[in-house]
């Protein structure tokens, strides 16, 4: 379990991975969690699909495996766009038989042909049914819940103001962590920061990075979510995108240029998309693990 005691005396760093594609063995999958376990991150988040419970029990192995075997703690994503509430409760059960005590619970992108089931339209109902779920339990424990937030804005919101509501709903309903979408301009998540903190929210909240090391991938990230691009990033793209070796270096500059002003300025964490590369993660941590080691600002 990841306890606020212990998250509050460090500046978190942590991974997320995806299980491999259904033609990719479950050893590639394997093979870079040995190589991310060396990083010591303080957790490791694990992907799943948005098709109900039925992406549940590959993510779940791979989850168990990071914590047993590669003695990481793990988070499993929980996506609920096309869950039942019997679907959710599978899973919390499977979650809760195999030790995994840490979800990050997400609404999750629509499946295409495929209409939503309606028991949870908001990570925040599902949020409640976990919080619920808890409370009948029998072991004395409970799942620490982690959220997902926008720093600029979520792709089918109005305003960042609804953004806002909606995030407290979700810390309301009892998340204690949060990881962000994310980001290329870091001023977008410290004015993100500021309005978090006037709505009252003051759970620890993760900026999530992402080493822009392929042209079309980045390309196809930002499409889904509405991510700005400031003049410098764009100018990189532009300079070294056809050119694989130089836009992976560049995009490992530009990634531990962020993460240096981020975790400056007290930011709680950073949330690094690997995309299962673990040679971009640890050209990432050997440049920044000094960092991590100074006590983080308090009262920030």
């Amino acid at each position: 379990m990841l306890f606020e005691s212990e998250l509050n005396k460090k500046t978190i760093f942590s991974f997320e991975i995806f299980p491999p594609k259904k033609n990719m063995p479950i050893d590639t999958i394997y093979n870079t969690l040995d190589e991310l376990k060396d990083l010591k991150p303080d957790f490791i988040s694990v992907t799943f699909g948005a098709g109900g419970s039925e992406n549940c029990d590959n993510a779940l192995g791979i989850a168990k495996r990071i914590k047993d075997e590669c003695k990481v703690e793990s988070v499993i994503h929980m996506p609920c766009i096309n869950m039942t509430k019997a679907d959710a409760k599978y899973c919390l059960d499977q979650f809760q038989n195999a030790g995994i005590e840490n979800i990050l619970a997400l609404r999750g992108d629509r499946v295409e042909g495929k209409e939503p089931c309606n028991d949870f339209p908001h990570a925040s109902d599902l949020i409640n049914f976990i919080r619920a779920y808890d409370s009948v339990r029998t072991d004395g424990k409970y799942f620490k819940i982690f959220g997902a937030c926008y720093p600029e804005l979520h792709p089918q919101s109005p305003s960042v103001y609804d953004d806002i509501d909606n995030l407290k709903k979700k810390v309301d309903a009892g998340a204690n962590h949060l990881l962000s979408q994310l980001f290329f301009d870091n001023e977008k998540f410290f004015r993100f920061q500021e309005r978090c903190q006037i709505k009252g929210i003051n759970v620890p909240i993760e900026a999530g990075i992402m080493p822009a090391t392929n042209k079309k991938s980045i390309e196809r990230m930002v499409s889904m979510t509405n991510a700005v691009l400031p003049k410098k990033f764009t100018d990189m793209m532009d300079r070294y995108g056809d050119n694989p070796d130089a836009i992976r270096d560049a995009g490992i500059a530009y990634a531990i240029d962020q993460i240096v002003d981020l975790v400056t300025h007290g930011v709680s964490g950073i949330h690094l998309y690997t995309m299962n590369n673990p040679f971009v993660a640890r050209r990432i941590y050997e440049a920044t693990k000094s960092l991590f080691a100074v006590p983080p600002i308090l009262n920030k």
